[in-house]
């Protein structure tokens, strides 16, 4: 879906997960509902720009996309050939909600993420049907995100419908005692979109930008409507602080600048002191969740007026409160990070090697950028400018690629 006017393609994305919400209370089989949101969606941005916006835009797309479902549902039960095809479709009168209970727009919205993000699902088909039903991304979008042919994400997107219409899942959420662990789910999906956009695993840029906003706006939603969630908190103070960096994470050539090189002044205020308040805020309230310590230490970089203000105490402290918690290769590399900064490189070096043999990050390009830098710092020039080629060859992003690249090769006058 692509509008030719800014306000217009905006407006139509905001309201794509309400327009599907509606349809899907009222008609349930979220599948066919979710095409023919799709398809009104593409109606408006096409004739809204000549036509002009109507009066109540929502209501217009409402019933542009009923009309088609009702077309989409015929063409079907023509199809198989079977007179009660559209009965047995409708979900059930006890799995909707009761008519007469108002719903917000948000709780539609909230509802269309759980079971987007319901744990049936591949995380892949997660996050392309969230983009897709929730997000209003096309499916030719989510595709370049991914960087795979739009056919492979058809049939991705395809497949996740499919098997949320065979769950025939209430369109409700999640009962209270089922909450935690879906809402578990939707924080992950949201998790990975954002470090799918702030560094791509492959292609020519760094980041994604379009993904990161993304991610940001659909966690500040949740954020809306479960302000008492404090691992929803964590997470958006997460974001916030690490995208703060943005700006200042390439140089005019595209090039990746590391955090320690990075200037500061161009870090975003606004998002820093909106993550700082609300990890501030979050903390105390009782039990700490992973998302809550990583914007923790996201927040203690951006603290620190200058790189070598940056207390790597506490972060190392932090880090391994994350290790009691999480049983994740990442956290343990940056924990050895931390433990380098603060205690000096053989340190670091000494728990990376404990590290190689887990197969989860020995070989990812990662372990191999951190064990040269660490080399670096030992003044081992060698060793550390093979490790630096290791790294390269195995990232598949380019700008990695070539960040690792110009650091092996600098080292090339050295001893």
């Amino acid at each position: 879906m692509t509008a030719s006017n800014p306000e217009i393609e905006d407006l139509v994305r905001r309201l794509a997960p309400q327009i599907l919400g509606a349809v899907v209370r009222r008609y349930g089989h979220f599948d066919i509902a979710e095409d023919a949101t799709q398809e009104a969606l593409l109606a408006a941005a096409l004739r809204w720009p000549d036509d002009g916006i109507p009066n109540d835009p929502r209501a217009w797309l409402i019933t542009v996309a009923a009309r088609r479902l009702t077309d989409l549902l015929r063409a079907e039960q023509a199809r198989q050939r079977r007179e009660d095809t559209v009965s047995r479709w409708v979900l059930p009168e006890e799995w909707l909600a009761p008519a007469d209970r108002p719903q917000s727009e948000a709780d539609d919205t909230l509802i269309l993420l759980f079971m987007c993000c319901h744990r049936s699902l591949s995380p892949a088909s997660q996050i392309a049907l969230t983009l897709r039903a929730v997000g209003g991304l096309t499916t030719a979008e989510i595709a370049r995100a991914f960087l795979v042919p739009e056919d492979t994400m058809t049939r991705r997107i395809s497949r996740a419908k499919q098997r949320i219409k065979e769950s025939r899942l209430p369109f409700r959420l999640p009962a209270a005692g089922d909450l935690s662990l879906s809402l578990d789910a939707v924080l992950h999906v949201l998790y990975l979109i954002f470090n799918e956009g702030y560094v791509s695993t492959s292609g020519p840029s760094l980041y994604r930008t379009d993904l990161t906003v993304e991610a940001i706006r659909l966690t500040r939603m949740v954020r809306r409507s479960l302000p008492d969630q404090s691992e929803v908190a964590g997470l958006l103070a997460l974001m916030l602080l690490t995208d703060a960096r943005r700006p200042a994470r390439t140089g005019s050539g595209g090039e990746l600048i590391p955090l320690t090189e990075q200037d500061r002044n161009l870090w975003n205020r606004e998002f820093i002191a909106e993550g700082l308040a609300l990890i501030t805020d979050a903390l105390p309230r009782g039990a700490v969740g992973p998302y809550q310590l990583q914007a923790a230490i996201a927040a203690v970089h951006d603290e620190a007026p200058r790189a070598e203000e940056t207390d790597w105490p506490q972060i190392v402290a932090l880090y391994e409160l994350l290790l009691q918690i999480s049983d994740n290769p990442v956290v343990a590399l940056n924990h050895a990070v931390a433990v380098a900064m603060a205690r000096g490189a053989p340190a670091g070096l000494e728990l990376l090697d404990k590290l190689q043999g887990d197969p989860r990050i020995a070989g990812d390009h990662r372990f191999h950028s951190v064990r040269a830098h660490l080399l670096e710092m030992t003044g081992a020039h060698a060793a550390a400018r093979e490790a630096y080629l290791a790294a390269a060859g195995r990232a598949s992003n380019l700008a990695q690629q070539r960040h690792l690249y110009a650091r092996a090769v600098r080292l090339n006058d050295h001893p």
